[in-house]
């Protein structure tokens, strides 16, 4: 098992593309961490540069107390899976579970051992003599990821391995996959472009955007206490609502206006304002679908809209609200919360009203678009 260390990772392709700047983070031993990123932010550039299949152009990456930058892929003691499984067509599983074994001329009762021991744990032993193309996509996949398992392996590389799959076998592989963490219990990297996948399966999670870390913390940091705009939009579904609102000393604390409604901010939120000498100014105010909830006796302090989209998601509705000056928010409401009158009334062009708690409110700078709460 192994720790490993990135300090000021950069990687510039031809032409003086960087594809990855300065990065620095921390792995511990038998720490479970995903890379998440819209597509190009360079997390997979990451990884593989992790894994030996791409040269760093500059800093120093280390595994353990070793430094690996030119240390070839194969002497690095990993063990990859990739997003096209990568199986040979044309051999069993087993023998596929066993090449990279037979390759270090490994005695045939151990490579039988761990074959067995890695079909036993991902529940492919009944497959053992098929050859992939009789396998399906899910069963193919554990495959995959039973070659990484029987070379044991310091570090697990995992780059969207379930992105292949469809939204049901999506699930049920997330869930093996917890299970299999806890069962071999090693340290993973694992690379996503799902933010569901990030949050249920990441001890830490590291979002990125064009190459740059955005933030690095535990799902429920990022979830809560998101350190910029782009980061609290890219976590959550749907994603958080942003309403232009203007920030207000009043006395000792501080009042947000919007849409004709004011929120007085806590203690702890004014301390925190007060700390950066923030003051009056415009703020973009962020609160999530999900920390939203309907009005129906026109209470003070509550925000009217007109009702566009209504989208039943069976537990729950996603109500798409379009607002005075012209902006949109999505309000997620259970539909247990609603009477049968109530849910008969949102129609399209409804007039209705909302509000929301002082303590969900996220407050971000227009102009650096950084959290004024961080």
């Amino acid at each position: 098992m192994a720790s490993l260390k990135l300090e000021h990772i950069k990687k510039v392709y031809d032409k003086n593309v960087v594809a990855v700047h300065d990065f620095n983070l921390e792995i511990k031993d038998k720490e479970f961490i995903v890379f998440v990123g819209p597509s190009g932010c360079g997390k997979s550039t990451t990884l593989r540069m992790i894994a030996g299949l791409e040269d760093i152009s500059e800093g120093t990456l280390m595994i353990g107390d070793r430094v690996v930058n030119d240390v070839e892929p194969k002497d690095r003691d990993i063990a990859m899976v990739f997003q096209n499984y990568a199986l040979y067509p044309h051999i069993t599983v087993y023998e596929n579970l066993a090449f990279s074994l037979r390759l270090r001329k490994m005695d045939n009762e151990e490579v039988h051992r761990r074959v067995c021991e890695a079909a036993e744990i991902l529940g492919i032993t009944e497959y053992l003599a098929r050859k992939p193309k009789n396998l399906s996509g899910g069963q193919r996949q554990r495959v995959a990821i039973g070659r990484a398992i029987v070379r044991e392996p310091q570090v697990f590389l995992m780059d969207e391995p379930l992105s292949n799959l469809d939204a049901k076998l999506r699930n049920q592989m997330r869930a093996e996959i917890i299970l299999l963490r806890k069962r071999i219990d090693t340290t993973f990297i694992y690379v996503t472009h799902d933010q569901t996948e990030a949050m249920t399966l990441g001890d830490r999670i590291v979002i990125m955007k064009d190459g740059y870390i955005q933030q690095v913390g535990t799902p429920q940091e990022v979830f809560e206490t998101p350190k910029n705009r782009f980061v609290a939009g890219f976590i959550g579904s749907p994603q958080m609502n942003f309403m232009k609102a203007k920030l207000v000393k009043d006395g000792r604390g501080y009042v947000v206006a919007l849409y004709g409604i004011r929120v007085p901010l806590s203690a702890e939120k004014a301390a925190k304002l007060a700390a950066k000498n923030v003051s009056g100014m415009d703020v973009v105010l962020g609160v999530r679908p999900e920390h939203t909830r309907l009005c129906f006796d026109n209470e003070a302090d509550s925000i009217e809209g007109t009702l566009r989209v209504n989208e039943m998601m069976g537990s729950e509705l996603h109500l798409h609200v379009e607002l005075s000056d012209g902006e949109s928010v999505i309000l997620r409401i259970p539909t247990l919360e609603l009477t049968g009158d109530q849910r008969a009334a949102l129609t399209y062009g409804a007039k209705i009203r909302f509000s929301f708690p002082e303590q969900v409110c996220h407050l971000f700078d227009p102009k650096t678009e950084e959290s004024l709460l961080f």
